[in-house]
């Protein structure tokens, strides 16, 4: 399987920019800011890790997600907060040649998943003055999805393949977590999600993803309304 260390490297660098933001601030702030409702939105860095002979290279797809967001407060220290998000990931991945075009349609070259989901997470936050860890799950429908095959020989056009919505799963699960920085109405942080359930359905996105989940950080920007 191959692995890519830039979501770890996100992950890392956010979660220390924030620790310390939080750090300077935490002061005698012991109650709890909510509850809240706002909108937010931020990008998505989104992966499928295809272990398959003919995937030679995999490679980050930028998205981006949007929606509303809850906090309603359980004691001085905890809240829920739920969310409900407009979301889009996916991955490029470079096939190699073999018997992938008579199987799929798919020429050797780079191949883009473009997966569009309502997520609704669910998470339960820790506040730390203006700090908050947060991790829940996450439950999402997919309401589109295609794939297009760049061929190699020619990068500028785009065949879009048979593979459409109903190749895939439409309910996708799984759990989150992150970190968050809340002062007076705005709300910064970063958060990982990793997919529990396979995206491909047992057809020919099955085959062609090998039953690959969701894996994608967010940074995002929140304004309490």
């Amino acid at each position: 399987m191959l692995h890519n260390n830039c979501f770890k490297k996100l992950a890392g660098v956010s979660f220390a920019f924030l620790m310390l933001m939080g750090i300077n601030q935490v002061k005698a702030q012991n109650s709890n800011p909510g509850p809240k409702f706002g909108v937010k939105a931020g990008l998505n860095f989104s992966q499928l890790y295809v272990d398959q002979a003919n995937a030679e290279d995999e490679n980050m797809k930028v998205g981006y997600h949007f929606g509303v967001f809850g906090k309603v407060p359980i004691t001085d220290f905890l809240a829920i907060q739920p969310e409900v998000l407009y979301t889009n990931v996916g991955s490029k991945i470079t096939y190699g040649g073999s018997d992938l075009s008579n199987l799929l349609g798919i020429e050797p070259g780079e191949v883009r998943f473009n997966l569009n989901y309502v997520q609704v997470p669910v998470a339960l936050a820790v506040n730390i003055g203006p700090l908050n860890v947060h991790a829940g799950p996450y439950f999402s429908y997919l309401v589109s999805a295609n794939v297009k095959d760049l061929k190699s020989s020619d990068l500028n056009s785009s065949d879009i393949t048979d593979l459409k919505t109903d190749n895939f799963n439409r309910f996708d699960y799984g759990v989150m977590g992150g970190v968050g920085f809340d002062v007076k109405g705005v709300t910064v942080g970063a958060r990982y999600n990793y997919g529990l359930r396979e995206v491909g359905n047992s057809g020919l996105a099955g085959e062609l993803t090998d039953n690959s989940k969701n894996s994608v950080a967010q940074i995002y920007l929140g304004f309490g309304l």
